[in-house]
């Protein structure tokens, strides 16, 4: 698992971007891959998977 800091949330759209803690890469998160409710700026722990377009964030728990 990896951590690292909800940097963009839109509640409405149901999608965003976590950086992550380790690399700094950005990692798109979708509110299908949400475990618990995020909001920007919250430290956060997640899995990768391979989607469409690269890497998505999945399993996205607050930390």
């Amino acid at each position: 698992m990896s951590k690292g800091t909800v940097k963009f949330y839109n509640d409405l759209k149901g999608f965003g971007f976590i950086k992550d803690a380790e690399s700094n890469k950005e990692y798109f998160v979708h509110s299908s891959g949400l475990v618990d409710k995020i909001r920007e700026d919250d430290n956060v722990t997640f899995d990768l998977e391979q989607g469409q377009k690269g890497l998505n964030a999945v399993n996205v728990k607050l930390a």
